[in-house]
């Protein structure tokens, strides 16, 4: 729940941004449903944390964690508009929907709390629609023109593959 709670945060702060920043109709639906289900699960992670009895010391603060939107990722997104924000917001979910997972299966697995394990099976349920929601988009092909959401995400070395690729 540390870890979710300021991932869950940064993620909803980056879909606070979509209809402002996309002029893609798509990405601005699934940036304010994917903003939805991340209140809702903030939401719940806080109050599961406050009924564990365990201080919200936000140990992780500062550090850059594998999905979590940075900062920079963050400025970027408030200084850009249309395919340039879109390909910002849907990289960064996408990496916060898989690093979820992770998270997820990992309490799922190795937790010992009945709140928190069915809690992580919630998000992992949420993720899995998610994930579905990011790749029908990318499927979708291009919006409107001005706007581009198939750029698929950098491997691990950093090179951009193409839709069809």
């Amino acid at each position: 729940m540390l870890l979710m709670i300021p991932m869950t945060e940064r993620a909803q702060q980056l879909t606070d941004l979509a209809p402002s920043r996309s002029s893609d109709p798509a990405v601005v639906t699934l940036a304010a449903r994917t903003g939805t289900t991340l209140r809702t699960d903030l939401r719940r992670l806080r109050a599961a944390l406050k009924r564990s009895g365990v201080r919200d010391t936000h140990p992780h603060e500062g550090h850059t964690m594998p999905g979590m939107v940075t900062l920079d990722t963050l400025e970027k997104a408030s200084a850009t508009k249309g395919q340039p924000f879109d390909r910002i917001l849907t990289d960064a979910l996408r990496a916060h929907v898989t690093q979820s997972r992770v998270l997820c299966a990992g309490e799922q697995n190795q937790g010992r709390a009945n709140e928190a394990t069915g809690l992580a099976a919630a998000i992992a349920r949420n993720t899995t629609q998610q994930m579905a929601d990011l790749d029908k988009l990318r499927a979708a092909g291009p919006g409107p023109p001005g706007s581009q959401t198939t750029a698929k995400p950098a491997d691990a070395h950093g090179t951009r593959r193409h839709a069809s690729g």
